[in-house]
């Protein structure tokens, strides 16, 4: 039981951590699918 909420406690800290590191490494879903004739606003 205690390996499930270990897992349980990781995925979570995961999946809410994820979006703040890759903005913060300047790698954001805007910056990889569009193009430079593109102004995202």
């Amino acid at each position: 039981m205690k390996a499930f909420l270990a897992a349980a406690t990781a995925m979570v800290v995961i999946t809410v951590a994820a979006p703040f590191a890759l903005n913060q490494i300047g790698f954001s879903a805007e910056q990889a699918t569009s193009g430079p004739a593109v102004r995202l606003d």
